[in-house]
């Protein structure tokens, strides 16, 4: 696309830039630049770069940095947004200057890459939690790696957040999984990385759906329905949640000895309160209170983690992934934006058949790398059943692997195995792999969580025998095999990786 052409786009997605994070001016108003453009910010190197903010309506703003200047009109609600031509990367910073009526100055304004970490508690989690945080914190001078946070909002308020380097004052509180990102990157392409965080634990997947998909995509409406519906519902929901909790509290007290609390927990959890107006679940609300105020910024590629809220729904999830990803990138205005996501980790149901749909769930994430400049960290193997515990730092060193190989083209094993067929070898099934070149590895005891089924479709638990980079699965059980699966459950103690210590994702053979 031309610069003439890419900033046309651009202007018409103003309103929807600023519908819901920036209020209309009205009268007289200062020259204001928005705040990701604010000190300490890093821009996008090699791309033309949108940057946008308020004045009063009719005023001309003249906007400069590194050189260039760009200048417009403001519109009737008083928003603006200018152009800049590629920018070149820098190691210090400059300012950024918009000048109209007044002069709003950008100090130490650095130009290098820059990534969205967007979803739940995978982006949410900060340093401080992560299981190297002292470690982390005892390094944490890096000047050339920054983060701007948007704060949690779904919609309506003005949008807020700063840009912060990672030095020891305010590096617990960046996002674990973007900061071992950018900690990867950032030493080997010798520019700066600048992650923006848009993360909401708990959140569902339509909730970060654009108001455009959730208006046009039947499933999203029907999603949205239930949502009200779920609201209307809220306050009887409320009043049994407190009655049951009440209840439960009462018994729990009957068990003060510590074996007997742990054994009343596992036959009794506590009751979960049900969903409320302030939960991150309403369709399109993220997106209209948290990506709105950031579109269209000039970014290198996004970073999704999210799906434990919706291992119930695996269908519907996977049916808005493959939705979210092109409506994020037209939004962005870049069709071949890469999208890397991250596989749902261990979750353990309180049903097998929740354990069932926690694995279908993954196998459609899967199916997503179907979509153009898209990648997939796979994290089966990643702490335990708790999210609390994830190990968010490896996440993304995984992520900055796909980034490394398939953005950056730099040379290295960016992926585990993952699964290339099966075929029948008598009483076993012959696994075989791609990305198993360095040959298959079970850590710390035997291949785990492998079943085999026959003609009548009932799976039972398997041993398999690595040999080279395939893996041969037998049962006692099953003499005469013809699928199977491996990880299928929602916390299955994967143990399979390649000789470069990447996971094999969970699959199957079968399509029951």
């Amino acid at each position: 696309m031309s610069f003439p052409a890419r900033l046309r786009v651009l202007l018409q997605l103003v309103p929807l830039v600023l519908l819901s994070g920036w209020s209309a001016v009205a009268g007289r108003a200062e020259v204001a630049l928005a705040p990701l453009f604010t000190d300490g910010a890093v821009l996008q190197q090699g791309k033309s770069v949108p940057v946008w903010g308020t004045a009063t309506s009719g005023e001309r703003v003249h906007v400069s940095f590194a050189g260039q200047t760009a200048s417009t009109v403001t519109d009737a609600d008083g928003r603006w947004l200018v152009l800049l031509e590629p920018l070149a990367p820098t190691l210090t910073g400059a300012d950024l200057v918009a000048e109209g009526s007044n002069t709003q100055t950008a100090h130490d304004v650095l130009v290098g890459e820059v990534w969205l970490c967007a979803g739940d508690e995978i982006f949410e989690r900060p340093v401080a939690q992560a299981p190297d945080a002292a470690h982390t914190l005892a390094g944490a001078a890096r000047p050339l790696i920054r983060q701007f946070t948007v704060p949690r909002t779904s919609a309506g308020a003005s949008p807020a957040g700063r840009w912060q380097s990672a030095t020891p004052g305010s590096l617990a509180t960046f996002s674990a999984a973007g900061y071992s990102f950018a900690r990867q990157l950032q030493p080997r392409l010798g520019v700066p990385i600048g992650i923006i965080q848009i993360a909401w634990a708990r959140s569902t997947i339509a909730a970060s759906l654009s108001p455009h998909t959730v208006a046009t995509d039947p499933a999203a409406q029907a999603t949205l329905a239930s949502w009200r519906q779920t609201m209307a519902d809220h306050p009887a929901a409320r009043a049994r949640y407190e009655a049951e909790l009440a209840a439960w509290k009462a018994e729990a007290a009957r068990h003060p000895s510590p074996l007997d609390q742990a054994a009343f927990l596992r036959k009794r959890p506590q009751p979960a309160p049900p969903l409320g107006p302030d939960d991150p679940a309403q369709p399109a609300a993220l997106y209209s209170g948290m990506v709105s105020p950031i579109v269209p910024c000039a970014l290198r590629g996004i970073l999704w983690g999210q799906g434990q809220a919706d291992a119930l729904q695996p269908e519907a999830h996977g049916h808005f992934l493959a939705a979210l990803i092109p409506s994020w990138r037209a939004a962005f205005g870049q069709d071949a934006l890469p999208f890397y996501y991250v596989q749902l980790a261990e979750v353990r149901l309180a049903t097998e058949a929740g354990n069932a749909s926690a694995a279908r769930l993954r196998e459609a994430q899967q199916k997503a790398l179907a979509l153009p400049a898209t990648g997939m960290a796979v994290s089966i193997d990643i702490g335990n059943s708790d999210a609390s515990t994830h190990n968010t730092p490896e996440i993304g060193r995984r992520l900055a692997l796909l980034a490394r190989a398939a953005t950056y083209h730099q040379p290295c094993d960016y992926t585990g195995p993952v699964f290339a067929g099966a075929t029948r070898e008598g009483s076993a099934m012959r696994v075989r792999f791609s990305h198993a070149d360095t040959g298959l590895i079970a850590h710390d005891r035997p291949v785990q969580s492998l079943q085999l089924a026959g003609e009548d479709r009932r799976f039972y638990p398997a041993e398999g025998r690595l040999d080279g980079a395939t893996l041969l699965v037998s049962s006692r059980q099953v003499p005469n095999p013809v699928a199977v699966r491996y990880a299928w459950t929602g916390a299955p103690g994967a143990n399979l990786f390649n000789g470069s210590g990447l996971p094999a994702a969970p699959f199957r053979s079968d399509a029951w």
